[in-house]
């Protein structure tokens, strides 16, 4: 399935930096730098549910969103990796993987609504986002 006249939804291009794309999905990492929080965006027109997708996405984002998990476990080892797809705000089908620490500030509870966003100084951001890149076997940009 192509994904010619897919855009990312306006919300998510203001509110993430893109890390890249996988077979499936856009990556992006989430402008709040309390938490790696990433983004699994699959680049399909019109789709709003994991349902919705081809039998083969859903495996596609299935075996993306299983591979993210991973590195983030791996790079930042986490005490608990939260995985969501809400789209109450966003409705284009999106996949938070925010990898969670017990001494985070929203902690234990959800990071939505917690805190305002905590920009990224830029160093670290462009850090951050090569580490991702190296790890999920995407290169350097």
């Amino acid at each position: 399935m192509s994904d010619a006249g897919w855009t990312l939804h306006p919300r998510l291009a203001a509110d993430s930096v893109t890390i890249g794309d996988l077979p499936l999905s856009r990556l992006l990492l989430a402008n709040d730098a309390r938490y790696p929080w990433t983004i699994l965006v699959p680049r399909r027109v019109g789709i709003r549910e994991i349902h919705a997708l081809s039998e083969a996405d859903q495996l596609l984002l299935l075996r993306e969103s299983m591979r993210l998990s991973k590195v983030l476990m791996e790079v930042f080892t986490p005490t608990k990796l939260n995985i969501a797809a809400l789209g109450n705000v966003v409705p284009q089908l999106h996949v938070h993987h925010i990898a969670r620490y017990d001494t985070d500030p929203a902690w234990p509870a959800p990071v939505w609504g917690r805190l305002p966003a905590l920009d990224y100084e830029p160093a670290v951001r462009d850090a951050t986002i090569e580490r991702l890149r190296a790890a999920v076997g995407l290169g350097s940009a």
